[in-house]
């Protein structure tokens, strides 16, 4: 525990949701959610607009379609959201060397090692330029906590929401803390939270006072002890600038569950290819792969296989993910499946070798075939983003709500809605006026994926102004949409 709050905390404030509505201009001020679509899909992240009608992350998407169904839903687009992360988190690194995030839009900084005297005046004046530098650079905004451990520069942070600072002097920390609920404190969530309520303990203050050695009886001994020094303010963990990955790993909820064992198999596939694809572009290869499946009844099993070394070969993980679905069982139904990689290292020479001998041995394979059927091998067909599955003539387009979409003509845009073969576009830019709203057959050859723009305008583009809006209609396809309002 420090003597001065020399540790900050940064949370964005709703992250993925505002990042949307920086870049369309037509959702501003009005409530986004952002999530998986799916009759299964949860919610991502609510704007507060959204969350005015109750809407929170983690939520099921189809509470959330009842509680507020005038709100804009979007499919996430974690490029954008990394593009923003990757500049917010170089402001950081301007501060200190000692930086440790936590997540795409959240970090701990130690401002001491970045030299900041350790006064709270100097380490507000720090945090205050943070958010103006964050606004200036992406349009967004960013909450900020400081105090002299990091349990209570997030808590500060939380405090500070939305778009505020927030300093703990040190000294105050058992006054600030005791009437908070148990919740609060790190490492206290829905299990342990329910054992200390009935113990009869709700607050930080309870806590205290129900002693070290009550804590201990009711959670054991490393987690009582912990909690109890948390409860009277005591935090010694450092900010640690490197948050080793452990594993590397994605995953699919399937709207219906899978039945067709085939179709597990050809899932489980595009995960472990996915998987590596993820696994290579963190600069990693991995020695045990892992299989997740949760079945009909929710119940979830993973298997594991460890490799005679670490790989990033996608026919290695694949053929790994395949072996262990063999011993699953998933005649009843699957909803979920998984694959991951384990036993993380960095990349050796012999993977580079590896990797550079597999792509000079497939383009060769290409091109002999392309000779052999008298032709030139064809580009790999493009990827929409969103969906793992190529974008060809074999497999109709996916355009799922709030994808980046440009236009032969009328140039960048992005999906409002789409159904019974047609898309909606709304065609404007993150430094436009809202723009207008277009509809096109899903098959349309002027229309092609798009990558997204910068949140703040270029010093120097061509880019025409948008068209005013001619419509505030967000739906789910052509002919099925309703007004977009703040309220219901």
């Amino acid at each position: 525990m420090r003597g001065a709050p020399t540790i900050l905390h940064l949370d964005m404030d709703a992250f993925y949701a505002a990042a949307e509505q920086a870049a369309k201009p037509s959702l501003r001020g009005k409530p986004v959610i952002v999530g998986g679509l799916g009759p299964r899909g949860v919610v991502a992240t609510a704007s507060y607009e959204a969350r005015v009608f109750g809407v929170h992350s983690a939520m099921a998407m189809a509470q959330a379609r009842r509680l507020c169904p005038n709100a804009a839903y979007l499919t996430p687009r974690f490029s954008l959201y990394r593009q923003v992360s990757d500049t917010v988190m170089g402001l950081l690194g301007a501060l200190s060397p000692l930086v440790e995030p936590l997540s795409l839009d959240e970090a701990f900084v130690d401002l001491e090692a970045g030299g900041v005297p350790a006064t709270s005046a100097a380490a507000r004046a720090v945090g205050e330029r943070l958010r103006a530098d964050i606004a200036a650079a992406t349009g967004l905004t960013g909450s900020v906590g400081l105090a002299g451990s990091k349990m209570l520069a997030k808590i500060a942070s939380e405090q500070a929401k939305p778009d505020g600072l927030t300093l703990i002097q040190p000294g105050t920390e058992r006054e600030l803390l005791g009437p908070m609920p148990v919740r609060t404190l790190p490492g206290v969530g829905p299990a342990t939270g329910e054992a200390l309520r009935r113990a009869g303990i709700h607050t930080v203050a309870e806590t205290r006072e129900a002693g070290e050695e009550e804590l201990v009886r009711l959670l054991g001994k490393a987690h009582g002890a912990s909690l109890y020094g948390m409860a009277w303010g005591r935090d010694d963990r450092p900010v640690v600038a490197e948050r080793d990955a452990k594993s590397v790993s994605v995953e699919d909820t399937f709207d219906v569950d899978l039945t067709d064992r085939t179709r597990v198999q050809v899932e489980v596939a595009r995960l472990a290819d996915r998987c590596v694809r993820r696994l290579r572009g963190a600069g990693r290869s991995g020695r045990t792969v892992v299989l997740k499946v949760r079945r009909y009844d929710f119940s979830t099993l993973t298997r594991s296989e460890t490799l005679r070394g670490p790989t990033d070969d996608p026919t290695v993980v694949r053929e790994a993910a395949a072996r262990l679905l063999e011993g699953v069982d998933t005649t009843a139904g699957v909803r979920l499946l998984g694959v991951g990689v384990s036993g993380l290292a960095d990349y050796t020479q012999e993977d580079l070798f590896a990797q550079a001998a597999q792509a000079a041995h497939e383009a060769q394979e290409d091109a002999e075939g392309a000779r052999e059927a008298g032709g030139t091998p064809e580009p790999a067909p493009a990827v929409l983003e969103g969906s793992d599955e190529p974008d060809d003539t074999a497999r109709p387009r996916r355009w799922l709500p709030g994808l980046d979409v440009r236009h032969a003509e009328y140039g960048a845009g992005w999906v409002q809605g789409s159904g019974v073969g047609r898309v909606t576009v709304r065609f404007e830019e993150p430094w436009s006026r809202p723009g207008r709203v277009r509809t096109f057959a899903v098959d349309d050859p002027a229309l092609e994926p798009g990558e997204p723009l910068p949140l703040i305008r270029p010093a120097v583009s061509d880019a025409p102004e948008a068209d005013p809006a001619e419509s505030q209609v967000q739906g789910q396809g052509p002919g099925r949409g309703q007004p977009l309002t703040s309220r219901p």
